[in-house]
């Protein structure tokens, strides 16, 4: 997957539980429940997976279950919705290019099922 070069630079992503996936169909930016604060090496990990995850064929749904939003010590840098079922992102941010403001991803791929875990494991028991 492809991201914006700010993304070399985030100091924090917010794990965002996406509570209305229909939204974002049209929407601007990523909207839900921050569950978890990512920091360090947790970041570094987080965006390797992202990368990793392979493109696939896009489905029609788009009903993202979870997001990200990455912020530097001053600015958001950019925000991302992931639909696994539909194997679709949504890419918002200012150096967002128009190729990455929509893009596909193999849900089945192990990265993106280890995104999928460590997204999970954010929620309270």
């Amino acid at each position: 997957m492809l991201l914006p070069l700010t993304s070399a630079r985030p100091e924090l992503i917010e794990v965002v539980r996406i509570t209305d996936p229909v939204r974002h169909l049209t929407s601007g930016d990523l909207s839900g429940d921050t569950v978890a604060i990512w920091a360090g090496d947790e970041i570094r990990e987080a965006l390797d997976l992202i990368t990793d995850l392979p493109g696939d064929e896009l489905y029609r749904c788009f009903l993202p279950g979870w997001g990200i939003r990455a912020h530097s010590a001053t600015d958001q840098l950019f925000e991302i919705a992931f639909c696994f079922r539909c194997h679709g992102a949504r890419v918002w941010g200012p150096d967002v290019t128009a190729e990455q403001r929509r893009q596909t991803f193999d849900a089945q791929s192990p990265a993106a099922r280890e995104l999928l875990r460590r997204f999970r494991a954010c929620l309270p028991d």
